[in-house]
């Protein structure tokens, strides 16, 4: 980064596909543990890669947020997706390509991928 203007760019694009809208009860939400233990485990590259892929396929239904620690740091980066009227769903130990799959198959197709949850650790 060179200048204040080109950090304000990439804020203003940011903010672009990360929608921030509020909920509706039909909205997935999604959402990206971004503590330090996350970012320290490659949580950056995975929450873009869930922006970018939601962006391409022009998912509006569907809200991409970050937080702090979700308190199981050895599996991070970690994400869990909210679909109205299902249980949550925790992805673990999440990497870009992961990710990719999950918005295809969970919140695309409405099938989570059971072998990134948290109930398939071992």
């Amino acid at each position: 980064m060179k200048s204040l203007e080109e950090l304000a760019a990439i804020r203003e694009r940011m903010q672009r596909i990360v929608d921030t809208r509020h909920t509706d009860g039909e909205t997935v939400r999604v959402v990206v543990g971004m503590a330090t233990c996350g970012i320290a485990a490659g949580a950056r590259p995975v929450l873009n890669a869930i922006t970018e892929e939601i962006a391409r396929r022009e998912l509006h239904h569907v809200v991409v947020s970050q937080t702090g620690c979700i308190g199981l740091c050895q599996y991070e980066p970690i994400v869990e997706v909210f679909v109205p009227g299902q249980d949550k769903v925790t992805y673990v130990k999440m990497t870009a390509e992961k990710a990719l799959r999950v918005v295809g198959e969970h919140i695309v197709g409405g099938k989570p991928v059971a072998e990134y949850t948290v109930g398939s650790i071992r």
